[in-house]
């Protein structure tokens, strides 16, 4: 019997889920945004501006979905040219119709949208604290407030496992943040998301771009179009989108498709677009590998044998001939037929 790890049935649509607009420090206003991602083949953003959690209801239409967020930061209380480590997070909630933001505080990005944000009367501004322990129930806060909640650009912010190992509570990392990588930040953090599993089980991951487009379409430091995460939905509808972010059924990427990924007879078999690499990264250090027979071939699949030393999780990673790699979520082996 077949065990889909992505779900066989649904429709992958192409979003970026984190995202800045001229409401805080992006160049793009929300409409903007919604008009050149389409361009490029996105069906859903997330709208994530820094500080004030807005909606964009009224941007949606057959073919676009607009998910309703934002961002929150804590740092070290340092000035900017000391390089503070930093923790940001996205809060991307899971009702369309939720409008209430009950975790703030106040920022110039906040002051200058106060007018637009629903402040419950009973709620007050928290005070920022940068501790693990302060991040975590942020987070935990957040989550049971009803938000899908990440943890954004690790390396960007600075943080090491002192940090972030000490975070708990969010649902996703961030695998690849396309405007870290793109002002010259090693943001893949395939390792990262790694030594977070040991401490966080089920943590899933996502490729954003976290866009400000100060540069044009086309240029070459552009920080749009890079990071995505395909999410498998029944349709493309507010509660099935976030009901598929929160059931894990979607895959992060820079580039490569992941179109098939099942478990049978103890072995996991993944189908991809055209690939140069495709990788099994498990818990220990048993990783298995699949390439070409030759340089300058492509695969379009692989058969992993899963067994019990592998660990507790395995996930995958494809790469295609221009180095742009896919990244699926670590999937527990608990749950799977697996002979000792």
């Amino acid at each position: 019997m077949k065990i889909y790890l992505l779900p066989e049935g649904g429709t992958f649509y192409k979003a970026n889920l984190h995202c800045h607009s001229t409401l805080s420090d992006g160049h793009w206003t929300v409409e903007q945004i919604k008009e050149n991602y389409k361009a490029h083949g996105y069906s859903i953003v997330a709208y994530t501006d820094h500080d004030v959690f807005l909606t964009h209801n009224d941007l949606a239409d057959e073919d676009f979905l607009p998910l309703n967020g934002y961002e929150l930061a804590f740092g070290e209380s340092k000035v900017w040219t000391e390089s503070p480590k930093t923790c940001h997070t996205c809060f991307i909630a899971l009702d369309k119709d939720r409008t209430a933001q009950n975790i703030y505080y106040n920022s110039k990005h906040f002051e200058a949208n106060k007018d637009k944000v629903d402040i419950p009367v009973d709620k007050e501004r928290i005070h920022r604290e940068y501790s693990p322990e302060f991040i975590s129930k942020i987070m935990t806060e957040g989550r049971r407030d009803g938000f899908f909640v990440t943890y954004n650009h690790p390396v960007w912010s600075l943080e090491a496992g002192g940090e972030y190992m000490g975070y708990h509570g969010m649902h996703a990392m961030e695998i690849v943040n396309y405007s870290s990588y793109a002002s010259g930040h090693e943001e893949r953090n395939g390792i990262i998301y790694d030594n977070m599993l040991s401490a966080e089980k089920g943590l899933y991951c996502v490729a954003t771009d976290d866009n400000h487009d100060k540069y044009p379409i086309g240029h070459p430091k552009c920080d749009s179009f890079g990071g995505f995460t395909m999410i498998k939905a029944e349709k493309l509808e507010y509660s099935a989108v976030t009901k598929a972010l929160l059931d894990g059924s979607f895959y992060a990427s820079e580039g490569p498709e992941i179109r098939e990924l099942y478990f049978e007879d103890g072995q996991i078999h993944i189908k991809t677009s055209d690939a140069v690499r495709i990788a099994m990264i498990a818990e220990s250090r048993y990783n298995q590998r699949e390439t070409p027979e030759r340089i300058g071939e492509t695969i379009n699949e692989a058969v992993f044998a899963i067994d019990k030393k592998v660990g507790s999780y395995v996930r995958f990673v494809i790469r295609d001939r221009e180095g742009k790699e896919a990244y699926t979520n670590a999937y527990s082996l608990d749950s799977l037929p697996i002979e000792q």
